[in-house]
């Protein structure tokens, strides 16, 4: 009975393994996943023969620790698609794990890098940045000129991408960062930090087109979305977003030749106990001229937030800013709707504007301040269109 059951077991194996196109176990290529063993030249040897491979390929971490040092898994590849899979144990909850060296004189701008590739996916397991040991050298909160710590995870010239059920934990720097991508799904992340950890972002977006993050919780040491410079059509939608600074679009304005941020639609976050709700936030005096524009932000719930809705034009996080200049980037179009909850300091809204800010609206905002007395709203350079409910009273 035994030996038959043994037989039944292995026939299901390499059914499943029939099915799912070519397949390229890491296990295969040297990788031990014993959390002790240097991994790195294992995968990134597997990774060429996964992308050297025609037709449908996986590429599979069985469930284990992999210490790593950099990793460049890079196209383009013969794959029509590639899947990179973590995988787990579901009965023991063992799950594929990829662990970071700690010695930063190893790494140059980030640790695990994805790109040129067509069709690509990473599904399932845990990228583990051991960044605590990292944290008390970064200076980037106090100097402007500092050196940045790696980015767990690069995505850099990716066309196609799908990004589901991945956990990033403790990175050196940002946990995700997204690069000249075109069209990328990410759904079902994880993503956690301590709340005082520094310059942890949790997906940051740079120069790219066609990003969708949905189903996804964020609880990190600074923004849990940020939407840098030189991007279009963005969407963020049921993302829980606590502890953090909050979503926002920028920094933008500080470095020459910066793109525009156009088509960003915010919708259905819930922000808890964050320093910051939604935020667009640009430099003054920028080198060159660039546009925010059109941008909703509708159906967020406040939870005990610091400064739930902010556009500040004059950002700047060092301590000797002179606020001389304005800033070069112009804000048009942006719509904060149904906008509900809680916060804990007295001005809830903050419209900062450099140039005055264009087609500025709030539609049924309802803030209220935990404190002694109402919530205010602050305002410079910024005539908004009130529309339905409105707590804290308009900006005369």
């Amino acid at each position: 009975m035994e030996a038959r059951l043994a037989l039944i077991v292995v026939a299901l194996l390499a059914s499943a393994s029939a099915g799912a196109g070519n397949v390229v176990n890491v296990k295969n290529y040297g990788a031990k996943g014993n959390g002790v063993n240097d991994d790195t030249k294992p995968l990134m040897t597997a990774w060429k023969a996964a992308c050297a491979t025609a037709g449908a390929v996986t590429m599979v971490v069985p469930a284990g620790t992999y210490y790593l040092g950099p990793v460049q898994f890079h196209g383009p590849c013969k794959a029509s698609t590639l899947t990179f899979q973590l995988q787990a144990i579901t009965t023991s909850l063992c799950l594929g794990t990829l662990k970071a060296a700690t010695d930063l004189k190893r790494f140059g701008n980030d640790w695990i890098e994805f790109g040129w590739v067509n069709g690509l996916t990473v599904a399932g397991g845990v990228i583990d940045g051991q960044g605590a040991a990292s944290w008390p050298f970064n200076k980037c909160p106090v100097r402007k000129d500092c050196k940045v710590l790696p980015t767990s995870v690069l995505f850099v010239n990716n066309q196609n991408t799908v990004v589901r059920d991945l956990t990033s934990v403790n990175p050196k720097f940002f946990h995700i960062a997204l690069l000249s991508v075109k069209n990328i799904k990410m759904s079902g992340l994880k993503i956690t930090a301590p709340s005082n950890s520094p310059n942890t972002d949790g997906i940051h977006i740079e120069r790219s087109a066609g990003v969708s993050i949905t189903d996804t919780h964020i609880a990190t040491g600074d923004d849990c979305i940020s939407v840098g410079q030189g991007n279009d059509n963005v969407e963020v939608a049921r993302v829980q977003c606590g502890p953090g600074h909050g979503m926002s679009v920028g920094s933008l304005g500080r470095y020459a030749g910066e793109g525009d941020v156009t088509r960003v639609h915010i919708r259905d976050m819930t922000f808890t106990g964050t320093m910051n709700g939604v935020r667009i936030k640009t430099w003054e005096n920028s080198p060159t001229k660039s546009n925010a524009a059109h941008m909703v932000f509708e159906n967020l719930v406040m939870n005990d937030v610091q400064n739930p809705i902010i556009i500040d034009q004059k950002y700047c996080p060092y301590y000797n800013c002179e606020h001389k200049y304005v800033s070069g980037v112009t804000i048009k179009d942006i719509q904060f709707k149904n906008i509900k909850g809680t916060v804990t300091t007295p001005v809830a809204v903050m419209l900062r504007c450099g140039v005055p800010c264009q087609g500025l609206v709030l539609q049924d905002v309802h803030l209220k301040y935990k404190g002694q007395g109402t919530a205010s709203a602050k305002c410079e350079n910024a005539k908004a269109k009130y529309v339905g409910v409105q707590l804290p009273k308009p900006c005369p």
